[in-house]
């Protein structure tokens, strides 16, 4: 690469581009445009790239990029000398083919280079490519990155000219392209580049901004432009300007935090300003969570809570535009939220006019999957698995409220305020039930039994609420399932994963006394086949997710092939595989378990294999003729009953340690005894002490599986 260098600047100046995209589509650009400049030897290692975004411009600034690429010397392989050259030493029609591809000739014949390649003696053409120059460098990085741009929806427009059109994600305006001060000639969307650009739509010094060089972008587009170029420097100053106006509120109010709302407002603005607007207090008769969903999702207005978190009737508006008189810009924004909340405000009361459990029946007009029938037929089946699981867990009267809780979890779905804000299920479920009378563990159980809806989301909070939870998840999966809906690559539509995992932390996290089996038989409807490849699903949710929270993948193997049936003991049997791995015995313990595994799995089907299953795993003392089976066989009959007690007990680490005391006798066993003898009566003794030992060790977890 020559040695000097300088900087780059690109910008692309767009209409509009979606908020919601944004920030992926700025750091896409970017990334991919630097790192096909360094492919192609254009920039150092060394260089930094500074990717910007805001809604009407994506642009990069990379360090260090040269003019052009240092050349390369290259060989090429051509083919074997005998295709090559004649009888006398003369170029071939075919190597003079292959040569004019390169652009070379028969002058280039005496100096090509033999070399053997595998048996056959090859030619090789040596050349030096000559590097790329920056204006074909960068039109070959352009191209390719607005290729890679993650467009959900491409648009096709016309350009100027009024015959060709071009499809990007929305029509673009301009590009610049600088290195240092020069520009670089290069072209993309019917645009040649220059160093003209627009700033801020209204407050811009003047109509177009010209960049003096790829250094000066930024500081020229925050005073003369009016933009704050850098998404991350724009969200920051939003953040700054939040918690500054909610100061100025006084009285301890704080914005809502919501990551997804400021990236997106981030996308909205050029330069932030945000300023105080106020509703009328009577509104907050109207649940808080309606309020907020409003304000958020329709407006994109942070909303003021106090520092008990309940929502006070002022909001913060993050503006485009900076008037003198910001008094139009408030009261207008006022007006607008007004109407909304009102609407708001009508179906939480005409809701209110009609009991919870009169929409139940309706829920037979409301078709939950061609294959599945209706959403009533589907509330019966949640109602029975939930009662099964609530006797289970707390007998008849936790039952009852558990019927009464499935019974109603799917109504408030055909209320006026769920049709409009499909988010808020459940949580106007438990709204209208209380105000129906409903108490209070029926009506939060309507609410929670969505619960956990998203990974880190909270646990329901009462027994009646876990019940239905975990009847609902398991009414959807083992209803997919059951119509062969299972998810494969990315494709999940009816978010099975996500269930399994929240019927997962559910078991575990609650401690709950269900097995998988129970589970499975309180879904009633599904048969073997289902209930198969279900758990086998459910296992591997759990197992990933162990993974995720550091478990190595074979202590999880080992806990997770034993397939427990109570989940809630899988953290419990972890803990003690690690303790158990930390022992010196480990590693020896584990591969001998290992090698029985592998010389059971041998004889099996065999004569003698049955034999010893037959004699219930009986031994047969004096068929024990080597005193180190014997010896093997006494310390087994002294550590087996006291490993079995303490896992009996719960206390899988001391039932793991246990096992230590096997490692002399059971090395020993494999020096000096050979189990494969032909003698079948003898053959099916050794079988079943190892049989007996397999079971002893593999109580806890399969630890041939911590063998390396």
């Amino acid at each position: 690469m020559s040695m000097t260098t300088k900087n780059l600047l690109v910008e692309l100046l767009v209409e509009e581009l979606p908020p919601k995209s944004l920030k992926k589509l700025g750091n896409s650009f970017a990334e991919a445009l630097t790192a096909n400049l360094k492919a192609q030897g254009l920039t150092a290692n060394d260089a930094v790239a500074t990717a910007y975004a805001s809604p009407r411009r994506l642009a990069v600034h990379v360090t260090n990029v040269a003019a052009q690429a240092a050349d390369k010397s290259m060989s090429q392989k051509l083919m074997p000398v005998a295709v090559g050259l004649d009888v006398n030493g003369q170029p071939t029609a075919a190597l003079l083919k292959k040569l004019a591809g390169f652009g070379a000739d028969a002058s280039v014949v005496p100096n090509l280079k033999r070399a053997p390649d595998g048996k056959t003696e090859t030619l090789f053409f040596d050349s030096m490519l000559k590097g790329a120059t920056l204006a074909q460098g960068l039109q070959k990085a352009l191209d390719e990155a607005i290729a890679k741009l993650p467009i959900a929806k491409v648009m096709t427009y016309q350009l100027a000219d009024g015959w060709s059109s071009v499809q990007f994600v929305r029509p673009a305006h301009g590009l610049i392209a600088l290195h240092g001060a020069e520009i670089v000639p290069v072209s993309v969307l019917g645009l040649t580049a220059g160093r003209e650009t627009q700033g801020h739509r209204f407050e811009a010094a003047s109509a177009m901004l010209e960049i003096r060089d790829s250094g000066s972008y930024e500081m020229q587009m925050e005073s003369g432009g009016a933009v704050i170029p850098g998404f991350e420097k724009r969200r920051a100053e939003i953040v700054r300007q939040l918690a500054e106006a909610a100061a100025k509120a006084g009285g301890g109010v704080k914005p809502i935090t919501d990551d997804a709302l400021l990236d997106e407002v981030t996308a909205l603005v050029e330069r932030p300003n945000v300023l105080a607007g106020k509703f009328d207090a009577a509104f907050l008769e109207v649940p808080q969570e309606c309020l907020i969903l409003t304000m958020k999702a329709n407006q994109k207005y942070f909303p003021l809570l106090d520092a008990n978190g309940k929502l006070t009737n002022r909001f913060l508006i993050v503006s485009n535009i900076r008037p003198a008189d910001t008094s139009l810009v408030i009261s207008g924004n006022e007006r607008v939220l007004r109407a909304r909340l009102a609407d708001a405000r009508f179906f939480f009361d005409q809701d209110r006019k009609k009991p919870l459990d009169s929409h139940v029946l309706d829920l037979a007009k409301v078709v939950y999957h061609n294959k599945l029938g209706d959403q009533g037929e589907r509330v019966k089946r949640v109602q029975s698995i939930a009662i099964n699981i609530a006797t289970k867990l707390g007998g008849e009267k936790l039952a009852r409220q558990a019927e009464q809780a499935a019974f109603l979890a799917k109504a408030d779905l055909l209320t006026n305020m769920v049709s409009e804000f499909p988010e808020l299920q459940g949580i106007m479920g438990r709204y209208y039930a209380q105000h129906d009378g409903v108490n209070d563990d029926i009506a939060y159980a309507i609410e929670d039994h969505y619960k956990p809806r998203f990974a880190g989301d909270e646990l329901p909070r009462n027994m009646v609420g876990v019940c239905i939870a975990l009847a609902d998840k398991l009414t959807t999966l083992t209803d997919m399932f059951g119509i062969g809906e299972i998810p494969t690559g990315d494709k999940d539509p009816f978010a099975l994963r996500r269930h399994a995992l929240g019927a997962i932390r559910i078991l575990i996290e609650r401690d709950l006394p269900l097995g998988l089996d129970q589970l499975f038989h309180a879904a009633r409807h599904i048969d073997a086949r289902v209930i198969k490849s279900l758990s086998d699903f459910i296992y591997d949710r759990l197992a990933g997710s162990l993974r995720e929270q550091g478990y190595s993948a074979q202590e999880v193997d080992a806990v997770l092939s034993l397939r427990p049936q109570l989940l809630t003991e899988v953290p419990k049997r972890l803990a003690a595989v690690r303790a158990f791995a930390a022992l010196p015995e480990a590693a020896a313990l584990a591969a001998a378990n290992k090698r029985v595994g592998n010389i059971l799995k041998k004889a099996e089907g065999s004569l003698p294999l049955r034999q010893a299953w037959d004699k219930r795993l009986e031994i047969d003392i004096d068929l024990l003729p080597e005193p180190a089976e014997k010896a093997l066989h006494q310390v087994l009959n002294r550590i087996a009953p006291k490993a079995e007690a303490a896992f009996t007990a719960g206390d899988y680490t001391a039932s793991l340690q246990a096992l230590a005391a096997l490692k002399e006798p059971v090395d020993t066993f494999f020096d000096k005894v050979m189990v494969n003898t032909e003698d079948d009566r003898l053959r099916a003794n050794r079988l079943a002490l190892l049989l007996q030992l397999q079971q002893a060790m593999n109580r806890v977890a399969d630890i041939s599986k911590l063998a390396t």
